[in-house]
């Protein structure tokens, strides 16, 4: 799965952390870096942002969930979003709609084990990497039981998508941490999308994979977001995308009605996920990764 963030600055160079957040009011996601705590942040774009360098910046490490992390943190989370979400709302009805969206966060800590850098958004020409090795293409997988054709409309997706301009496929590595890449999409027929990217980033063969097609304006209104899964065929330098599930949402371009949607939303989340249990079950996946090493983790997953 590969879906969109807003890491808002959140870097610790210190102590090799890179981060972002979330609320429980949207679990889906923690329930997933739990499972499997190898995770990859890529940095694919700088628009409506304040950096000066346009590289392609790949971060594969391993995730820590902190489910309830003190007011402090939360405080300084605050701080540091409002220069790239706008001042944050306050009075005695903002505070109660936004009580579970600011106070119920979660943080997602990833600690870099290897970085890639290209020279630019395209990731094109030869990377730098830091940290681990690049371990090279994986073998090929197992196709689904189901069969690799598409499972939905392709050409109702692609119609989807032509209005979303960032494009990110994301597979798993040999290494088991996920690999994110920029794709563009060139043409689609029956069979599915089809798909370019820089050379030698493709990895040959059948495999799952997810793409992410998704939009956004300044202090991150008007969002629209496409998510995928599908089966990514590659073969003598062609990539061919089966789609099989698909998601996705659209947000107004108005930042009044994006904040009041984000926490009815979180408190319509909270709720639901208190009531069936994931809460309950978000803590005992997050205890019990603390309570076993990286590797232990990594054979669960593997």
């Amino acid at each position: 799965m590969v879906t969109s963030v807003s890491p808002v600055g959140l870097a610790d160079r210190a102590a090799n952390e890179v981060s972002f957040t979330t609320s429980l009011g949207f679990p889906k996601k923690l329930e997933r870096i739990l499972s499997d705590p190898r995770v990859a942040l890529a940095y694919h774009t700088r628009d409506h942002g304040f950096a000066n360098h346009s590289h392609y910046v790949l971060a594969q490490g391993r995730a820590e969930v902190d489910l309830q992390p003190p007011a402090q943190r939360l405080a300084e989370l605050m701080e540091a979003s409002e220069p790239f979400l706008g001042r944050t709302r306050r009075g005695r009805v903002w505070d109660w709609l936004l009580r579970e969206y600011h106070q119920n966060r979660v943080f997602v800590d990833v600690h870099p084990e290897r970085v890639a850098v290209w020279p630019d958004l395209s990731a094109s020409g030869r990377p730098t990497v830091t940290g681990a090795s690049w371990p090279g293409h994986p073998a090929e997988q197992e196709p689904p039981k189901n069969g690799t054709a598409p499972r939905t409309p392709v050409a109702k997706l692609a119609r989807q998508i032509d209005a979303l301009p960032h494009r990110l496929l994301a597979y798993q590595g040999a290494d088991g941490h996920p690999v994110i890449l920029p794709v563009t999409v060139t043409g689609h027929d029956e069979t599915g999308l089809r798909l370019a990217a820089s050379p030698g980033l493709l990895p040959p063969g059948g495999r799952r994979a997810g793409f992410l097609a998704h939009r956004f304006q300044p202090q991150c209104v008007g969002l629209a977001m496409r998510t995928l899964t599908g089966w990514l065929t590659v073969e003598d330098g062609q990539a061919l995308y089966a789609p099989h599930t698909s998601a996705g949402m659209t947000a107004p371009p108005s930042r009044t009605v994006t904040t009041v949607a984000n926490g009815l939303l979180a408190k319509q989340g909270l709720r639901r996920a208190r009531r069936d249990g994931t809460t309950a079950r978000l803590r005992e996946l997050a205890a019990r990764n603390q309570a076993r090493g990286p590797e232990e983790q990594s054979d669960d997953a593997d």
